[in-house]
């Protein structure tokens, strides 16, 4: 038994072929292959691009071509409704209908607009084609005449045409263009390629910006934790072989700083790298940050500047996406799909990058959660044997670099730093494997790693591989093993530790007014404040108080926007949970400790609030590695705010917060 996990589009076909089909085998095989339930207006809007599409080419017959419906650009993830190669000139078509009223014409021109320029630097079969981005509209008033203009990088300026008028626009820009013959199947087959010029306004970029308001990086510890890195990358490439490094550190350490510095290392050298993040909010505000800067500092659009960032920094799930696009499974087997992919001279049918980078990698899936995801419970591996595989099939060298937070696992079905290693062990003993001795400790796979690597002889230790202090609390080297400590509630270490964060204020308080005003008493200048809670503190509304959830991208104003924006973190009023921080940092947290995590003596209390009620929560080690990253992302000083009770609320009991409370006073923590 065989079948395919994803396609890169949902019909492609000559045009000849496609004139000839009915309408509804095409709609079928469309909604076959949506990876998401279609619905009734999409269905609709579909049938209506066929049919119009199908009369338009039975009347310029003499178009040789193909098409392709729902594209997907490699890697970039965005997906285009219509690509038509006529005449080796590639036209991309953007559909909008009148239920899109609410977005402007000139957002739907740059939106087609962006499709062709992705196209141009990213999809290596469009490098050298002449690419026409179309919006195809009939709730707007078609211009009289357009004006037909092309870069030098052929990009046609963006045209727009009604379904009747869409043919006769077509035919006008094959008076003025045309190109060498490519079929849709060698054309969609292309693989992810960046342009030399955005790889290097990717450089140009991280090495002269300014995201002030994401990180600081001030210790020597990352220079040579980067330097062994890259020795580590030089030596695997030099012996042709296959390398998987473990970087860990403590939370604040400057891993994610590492990643990067490691990518534009590589790029700088000529080589291609990857930054891969599946912390969505961490990519959106990193993305959003250097865009910013360089979109001001150059003079570019602010797409451009993204277009640049996103060749060295993606969402994980995009590179997963895009190799799954080239497999299919037979009897429980991956194997490439030969007739769907370019097999690139040099990368195989592998990814561009020799090197990939993967941030919290301790959070990539089970096998069973990416086989729930992938709808198909027959899928053989576990994301970290996934992605391993994919670099696997470099026919050269390849690295992998793991950043690992120690016990920051904090969502269902993240796979621990246990499934990388079970991996290598059982399917790729041929890879060596670079580790600090910091991660046979009890944070990395319950301590099980120095077992479980017992047997492997390709294992080699460097210190220099984990980053021993914190640069975020540079003002309380003390406070991640405070936090360690505190949560496994050993009252003397904690005390100690404490009593050392003399430059680093933690204080209390029962009272939201209070932490509130004194989060703007103790920042300075342009120093950002927020508040924090667990994804868990259901009860914090009453308050006054807005948990954002996981869905959106409200981090991105949350972090970034300034003290005038209601959407920032300096309003106090939007709480961000610990999906929305890990990775990020502020200068002062203030964090409501509801009552889903609760002091015993015997042990933590854990609880969801489903319903009107609070209930037991069996997901412990979650819950702590949640607490964990809370309560470490303050660079200068938190102010930990325990909830006041209600009489009159049974959800907010007294002795829900009371023994939490004294648990903390009895650690030395001051109350305001």
């Amino acid at each position: 038994m065989s079948y395919t996990i994803r396609e890169r589009c949902y019909y492609k076909n000559s045009i000849s072929e496609f004139t000839s089909e009915a309408v509804d085998k095409v709609l079928g095989g469309m909604l076959r292959l949506s990876e998401y339930e279609v619905n009734p207006d999409t269905r609709n809007s579909w049938k209506v691009e066929i049919t119009t599409l199908q009369e338009m080419f039975r009347m310029y017959s003499n178009w040789d071509g193909g098409i392709a419906f729902e594209f997907t650009i490699p890697r970039i993830g965005k997906r285009c409704d219509v690509i038509a190669i006529i005449n080796g000139v590639v036209f991309i078509l953007e559909y909008k209908t009148g239920q899109q009223k609410k977005v402007s014409r000139k957002q739907q021109l740059a939106q087609v607009w962006d499709y062709a320029l992705d196209l141009k630097n990213f999809h290596s079969t469009s490098h050298n084609r002449i690419l026409v981005p179309i919006l195809v509209n009939e709730s707007h008033d078609m211009p009289e005449e357009q004006q037909i203009h092309k870069a030098v990088d052929d990009v046609v300026a963006p045209l727009e045409a009604n379904t009747e008028g869409l043919g006769r626009l077509i035919e006008k820009v094959l008076k003025l263009y045309s190109g060498n013959y490519i079929g849709i199947k060698e054309w969609s087959n292309g693989v992810y390629n960046p342009t030399p010029n955005i790889i290097e306004a990717a450089c140009s970029l991280y090495k002269y910006h300014n995201v002030n308001d994401i990180k600081r990086s001030d210790a020597d510890d990352l220079i040579v934790t980067t330097k062994r890195v890259m020795d580590i990358i030089e030596e695997t490439k030099r012996s042709h072989s296959k390398a998987i490094c473990f970087v860990t550190g403590v939370p604040g350490a400057g891993k994610t700083r590492v990643g990067l510095d490691v990518a534009i290392e590589e790029f700088n050298k000529g080589e291609h790298a990857v930054y891969l993040s599946g912390n969505g909010p961490l990519v959106n505000v990193l993305t959003e940050a250097l865009a910013n800067d360089k979109a001001a500092s150059d003079k570019i659009t602010k797409k451009d500047a993204e277009r640049e960032v996103h060749s060295f920094i993606q969402a994980i799930h995009h590179y997963r996406g895009n190799m799954l696009s080239k497999i299919t499974v037979e009897n429980g087997k991956i194997r490439i799909k030969e007739d769907a992919v370019e097999n690139h001279e040099k990368n195989g049918y592998a990814e561009v990058e020799n090197v990939a980078i993967f941030d919290e990698a301790q959070r990539a899936w089970t096998r069973k959660e990416l086989s729930s995801f992938l709808n198909n419970a027959d899928f053989p591996m576990s994301e970290p044997s996934f992605l391993i595989w994919s670099m696997d099939q470099k026919p050269d060298w390849a690295v992998i670099v793991c950043l690992v937070g120690g016990g920051q696992e904090i969502n269902h079905g993240e796979a621990g730093i246990s499934e990388w290693i079970n991996a290598i062990n059982n399917d790729f003993p041929h890879w060596k494997v670079y580790i600090s001795d910091q991660l046979k400790e009890k944070e990395y796979a319950e301590g099980n790693v120095e077992m479980m690597l017992k047997e492997n002889r390709n294992v080699q230790i460097y210190d220099e591989l984990h980053l021993k202090a914190s640069i975020r609390s540079f003002r309380g080297e003390e406070l991640s093993p405070f936090v360690h400590y505190l949560l496994e509630m050993d009252i003397e270490r904690s005390k100690e530790l404490l009593a050392k964060l003399t430059n680093y204020p933690i204080v209390m308080t029962r009272s939201l007014s209070k932490a509130k005003q004194w989060l703007r008493d103790n920042a300075r200048g342009s120093e950002r404040y927020g508040l924090l809670a667990s994804s868990q503190a259901k009860r914090i509304v009453p308050m006054g108080l807005a948990l954002q959830d996981q869905k959106g991208k409200m981090e991105i104003q949350w972090f970034l926007k300034g003290v005038d924006d209601i959407r920032s973190s300096y309003f106090l009023e939007n709480v961000m949970s610990e999906f929305k921080v890990q990775g990020l940092e502020l200068d002062w947290a203030g964090f409501i400790w509801d009552a889903d995590f609760r002091y015993n003596p015997n042990g933590w209390e854990c609880y969801n609030f489903k319903g009107t009620n609070w209930t037991n929560s069996s997901e412990k080690d979650y819950k702590i590695n949640a607490y964990r990253v809370l309560l470490t992302r303050a660079r200068q000083g938190m102010i930990i705010i325990i909830p006041p009770s209600d009489p009159d609320d049974f959800s907010r009991k007294e002795e829900y917060y009371q023994p939490t409370y004294k648990f903390l006073k009895s650690l030395g923590i001051k109350e305001i």
